[in-house]
């Protein structure tokens, strides 16, 4: 039994995508490679009994439609396995709400308990009539509780007085996000960040997991690699502080991380997210089993 309570397991089952969105973490487009077999999938499933303590499956991407039988036959093996099922998809195959429900049909057949999906401008141009709306329309008349995820362009709100500026929008700045969408926002002393606010690096209770083998605990930072340490062991024996990126981060945030590996920071960053991606940046190849794929670094 593990420290901590992992009660979640999110594949990205491919970082294959129809869109390339600016706000994408991973840097996922229509050329990006990364996509999970079933038996690849079946690996996995048998480590999760062993771990004992996980609720949820989750597909995402990448657009995990785009491999749909693929999906579809996880799901069905999940759910027969008593396991909580979620996916998460842009909605580009909803051309029409009758045609969206002949997708959807046999996934409402299997359960799923989380149906989500990106509604917003980074998806489509049409904010009343696009793809995500008539998949959200097609997926509520079949009784699937959608939800969404709206992510705007990052805005700066003015506080009165002598408060600082917001950055709103929902973004999180790391991949292709730091490329396309921190011109002219509002920046910070580095020395500021002196801890990480987004992620639960000492007690995960979530990870995402690729092709590849990696384990993210946040986008790009992966706990090992589950085809050369089966999964269970990894999460039996993660030590945060052992780790040589979690570590640092926990004792204090991206500040600790770019000095212990003697990494010259800028001036200034967006936020903590930005500072964090911008070292692990420049740490890729020396942990390349921890700082992985090189792809989400957008690095060949």
């Amino acid at each position: 039994m593990s420290k901590y309570m992992l009660t979640g397991i999110h594949f990205l089952l491919t970082y294959k995508c129809n869109l390339e969105c600016d706000h994408c973490f991973l840097f996922c487009g229509p050329t990006s490679q990364g996509t999970f077999t079933l038996a690849q999938i079946q690996k996995v499933y048998d480590e999760l009994v062993k771990i004992g303590t996980i609720k949820w499956v989750y597909f995402e991407g990448g657009e995990p439609f785009l491999f749909y039988p693929i999906m579809q036959e996880a799901l069905r093996i999940a759910h027969k396995m008593g396991f909580k099922t979620g996916i998460v998809t842009n909605s580009y195959w909803a051309t029409a709400v009758e045609d969206s429900q002949i997708w959807l049909k046999p996934l409402k057949e299997l359960g799923i308990s989380d149906f989500t999906i990106s509604d917003d401008l980074y998806h489509s141009e049409d904010e009343k009539e696009n793809p995500a709306k008539r998949g959200l329309t097609a997926a509520k008349q079949l009784g699937m509780s959608p939800g969404s995820i709206c992510i705007e362009k990052p805005s700066v709100r003015r506080q009165t007085k002598k408060g600082a500026p917001v950055i709103k929008g929902g973004a999180m700045f790391r991949g292709r996000a730091v490329e396309k969408l921190i011109k002219e926002l509002p920046t910070k002393k580095y020395e500021e960040f002196t801890e990480c606010p987004y992620e639960d690096l000492k007690s995960p209770e979530r990870v995402h997991l690729d092709s590849y083998g990696n384990v993210h605990l946040c986008q790009g930072l992966s706990m090992g690699n589950m085809w050369e340490t089966s999964l269970s062991e990894l999460v039996k024996n993660y030590d945060p502080d052992a780790h040589p990126i979690c570590g640092p981060l926990l004792k204090g945030g991206p500040v600790l991380l770019a000095r212990k590996y003697r990494i010259k920071p800028r001036k200034r960053y967006v936020d903590a997210c930005h500072f964090c991606y911008s070292v692990r940046l420049a740490l890729v190849d020396k942990f390349p089993k921890y700082l992985a794929p090189r792809q989400v670094y957008n690095l060949k």
